[in-house]
């Protein structure tokens, strides 16, 4: 069986739904639902720090969720960063 195939609302590149964080607007805040269970319209972005900034800037939640901005997206960002591994400089 495939994977349902979704577009990250940050950089509008096509992906697998596994390979996409899916975000629900609970009470005017982003709430991230790995396991895609939560009620409620969706919106999926790539679980990377550019792809999350990229849909912030273009203001992509509220279109894509169908709600009035301003949204909170401090859980979103907190579960995404805390997902990545952390960049060695040098």
């Amino acid at each position: 069986m495939t994977e349902p195939v979704r577009t990250c609302v940050g950089c509008r590149q096509r992906a697998g739904a596994g390979e996409l964080l899916r975000v629900v607007a609970v009470e005017g805040a982003l709430v991230p639902d790995p396991s895609r269970r939560l009620p409620g319209r969706g919106a999926h972005v790539h679980p990377v720090v550019w792809c999350l900034d990229l849909a912030e800037k273009r203001r992509a939640f509220p279109r894509a969720l169908r709600v009035r901005p301003p949204l909170d997206v401090s859980a979103v960002r907190a579960q995404v960063e805390s997902s990545q591994p952390p960049v060695v400089p040098g």
